[in-house]
Formats: structure tokens, sequence, C-alpha cells
């Protein structure tokens, strides 16, 4: 069965308005992407690959051009159901992990599902479930002053997932890590991919980060000059 379409975008735009007058920061991006693919953007600062990640995290809007998100025209969509939209299809990993610090690491991940108004119970058996898919489940109870880096990020990706995602958005998610806890949280991002089927879009800076994924797009200047497959594993 052939994959559908998670992410189409058609001559998206964005302009930022200024006293000097609007100021563009996407120009005319075509894009799509299909279920279960691995993506990564990069480019240098100021070529609106942040903006473009916050458009298709429904964080923002795009000023032209059109946007489905699981086949739904996010134009059409209100507050309130861009927010049940986010809660259903989208997990965010963020750099900072953005954890809260007086929770613990199971309350932490059951977050998300107190939006979506699970019971208590279930909140904890899926917390748990995913803090054990991370490696973290006897960590449970502890705050996150009480882990390293690399395992606080575990805890955002576990708590990304809770919510049964069909895609996850990471920006810059190994930028505060070492190298060796870098690459440890790639290959979670692997595993996840390959064997759930869970559509991973990254920003990052870093190329050995980008050889992780299947799919490399750079932006400069707000326009998407490079789109193409390589083998994971292998930087270009």
């Amino acid at each position: 069965m052939a994959a559908a379409s998670v992410i189409r975008i058609e001559h998206l735009g964005k302009s930022y308005d200024t006293a000097a007058g609007p100021v563009p920061v996407l120009r005319d991006v075509n894009l799509e992407v299909m279920q279960g693919e691995f993506v990564a953007i990069m480019g240098p600062s100021g070529s609106g690959k942040s903006t473009l990640m916050n458009i298709l995290g429904c964080l923002d809007v795009a000023t032209v051009g059109r946007y489905w998100l699981d086949n739904i025209d996010v134009s059409t969509l209100g507050n309130d159901q861009l927010a049940r939209l986010r809660n259903r299809v989208i997990g965010f990993v963020f750099q900072g992990f953005n954890l809260l610090p007086r929770a613990n690491l199971l309350d932490n991940v059951a977050l998300p599902l107190v939006y979506a108004d699970v019971g208590r119970a279930e909140r904890e058996r899926r917390a748990l479930e995913l803090l054990r898919k991370v490696g973290l489940e006897q960590y449970a109870a502890s705050l996150p002053s009480q882990i390293s880096g690399g395992q606080q990020q575990r805890v955002a990706i576990a708590r990304a997932l809770v919510n049964r995602p069909q895609l996850i958005f990471a920006d810059e998610p190994t930028g505060n890590l070492d190298t060796h806890t870098s690459e440890e949280i790639m290959q979670l991002f692997t595993r996840l991919n390959a064997e759930e089927g869970i559509t991973i879009i990254l920003v990052t800076h870093e190329p050995d980060i980008a050889a992780h994924t299947r799919r490399l797009l750079r932006f400069r200047d707000g326009c998407l000059e490079h789109d193409s497959l390589q083998i994971a594993g292998v930087v270009s």
C-alpha cells in the first residue's frame, strides 16, 4: 500500500510586517512529506527553517499559500480546532527540553494527556509505558534536575509520543547535548521511525545529525533550494 501524504504545502510564503515594510521569510515553498519519512531541514540562520517548522506545527500561519496537515486544510480551522489537531497529530521535541522542573518524570510525560481529557490511571499507564520505551522507567518518580541532559531529552521524546502522534517535529533536539549523547538520541529517533513508522521532521545545523535521516531539505533566503533522498548514516 502506498504511503499517504501527512504534509502538503503549495506556494507557501511568510512575511513579517515591520516599520520599513513587509520582510519575506519564506518564498513560494512547495513540499510534500509522506507518512513514515525521516526528514532533516538545514540552512543558515535566517534561512526560514524555524519559521517553516512553526507553520508546519500550526504554531504560526502562512501569509500566502496552502497547507494541508493529515489531509486537512489548516487555513479553514479556528484556534480551538488547530489546538485539537496539534494534540492529535503532532508531538514536539525542543532543544531546551521544556520539562516542568517541579513535576516528576511520570507527570511530565503524562502532561499532554491532561489536555486530551484522559483519565489519571490511563495517563499514568501510558506515561510509564513511554518511559520504559526510552529506558527511563526506573526514574519515573525523579525530578528533571536529578537526571542528565540526555536523559531529559529522552523524557521530552516520551512526552512527544504519549498522545500517539503521526508526526514528530524536533527543533535542534541535540543542540544542548554532547556528541555521544546526541548519537544516542538520534538512534532513538531512528528506531521510532523504522519500527513504529512515525514521521519525523527535525531542524539541525549539524551535518552528522542530518545524516541519520533519509531526506534532506536545505533552505536559503527563504527558498527551498535542495530536496534529496540520502542513505541514512552517510554525511554528504
